[in-house]
């Protein structure tokens, strides 16, 4: 349905005639007249009768009105839907535990006024293909992956370092340890699932294996957090790698342990993506708040992929 015959329609029932009308949306009143016989052809009734004070509805008319109004209604909800500073600000971020959750979470609290939406896409081909295609406005990434350079119009800047922790059951031999060096760690079965090839985070993963020889199985199905830490509990051989900042609770009976890892401390490096000619005005202000409040980018005796985007 033509919804600026629609918008005729009901411009003409409130203003009583066609010539009103026609000045009201500033078109000529042969227009006006051609969008209502154009209306009631699709219609298929009669929806004025013309009289010496101007246009009256027919019954056909009185029973369309309210129906036309809702369309006109719908249509401008549809509209700001999708207009920037008018829609929710869509942030992709890896997970919902991590750091980057928190930082989104700091972020509202400092802008309660934005509208967010935050979801989990995939890995970095998805996110890209999402902020390009309008999507999302923005993504947390670790940049730019081997062999992945990011397209022109996808802008990035690094925002945060993530340490990793070793997370270990209480039978485990380094359970007992305040800290291990990365070092300490050959030799012993680090499990990671889910990780998979050609993402950014298994390329990450892929590095420090041949950087300080480590053992990372990624064997078996991801069947969430609460799942890997039942295994590791009650596994004395495995450990896995935990975000220092992930926020997880676990029954007391598991006596999970958390233990920093030195010598260096890997970090997941995260880059905010946008596209260039974004123009939500929201995208402005996340990228504000997190160029003067996130810091400590290649801190001294931290590791990052040499491929990492710099800061």
């Amino acid at each position: 349905m033509d919804l600026e015959a629609v918008r005729t329609f009901a411009a003409i029932a409130e203003a009583g005639q066609f010539q009103k009308a026609a000045v009201d949306l500033a078109v000529t009143q042969q227009a006006v007249s051609k969008r209502v016989a154009a209306l009631e052809r699709d219609l298929g009734v009669r929806l004025f009768t013309r009289t010496p004070r101007g246009a009256e509805l027919t019954i056909d008319g009185q029973a369309f009105l309210p129906h036309a109004r809702e369309l006109l209604r719908v249509a401008e909800r549809a509209v700001a839907s999708v207009r920037a500073g008018h829609r929710a600000l869509r942030v992709d971020v890896i997970n919902s535990r991590g750091a980057v959750s928190g930082l989104m979470r700091d972020f509202h609290r400092a802008h309660p006024d934005v509208d967010l939406d935050v979801l989990m896409l995939f890995e970095i081909e998805t996110a890209v293909a999402a902020i390009r295609s309008g999507t999302v406005d923005a993504s947390f990434r670790a940049v730019a992956a081997p062999g992945r350079p990011l397209p022109e119009d996808i802008a990035s800047v690094r925002v945060l370092d993530e340490p990793l922790q070793l997370l270990t059951g209480p039978a485990h031999a380094l359970a007992g340890a305040r800290s291990v060096t990365v070092a300490d760690l050959v030799g012993h079965r680090i499990w990671m699932p889910g990780i998979v090839p050609g993402t950014e985070w298994g390329a990450y993963y892929d590095d420090l294996v041949a950087a300080y020889g480590l053992t990372i199985e990624a064997t078996g199905p991801n069947f969430g957090s609460d799942a890997l830490l039942d295994t590791i509990a009650d596994t004395p051989a495995l450990a896995t790698f935990m975000s220092e900042q992930t926020r997880l609770v676990w029954p007391a009976g598991h006596g999970l342990r958390r233990i920093p890892v030195t010598d260096p401390t890997p970090v997941y490096p995260h880059s905010l993506l946008w596209h260039r000619d974004n123009p939500h005005p929201a995208l402005a202000t996340l990228r504000a708040h997190f160029a003067a409040t996130v810091t400590g980018h290649d801190a001294p005796g931290t590791w990052r992929p040499e491929w990492a985007l710099p800061r």
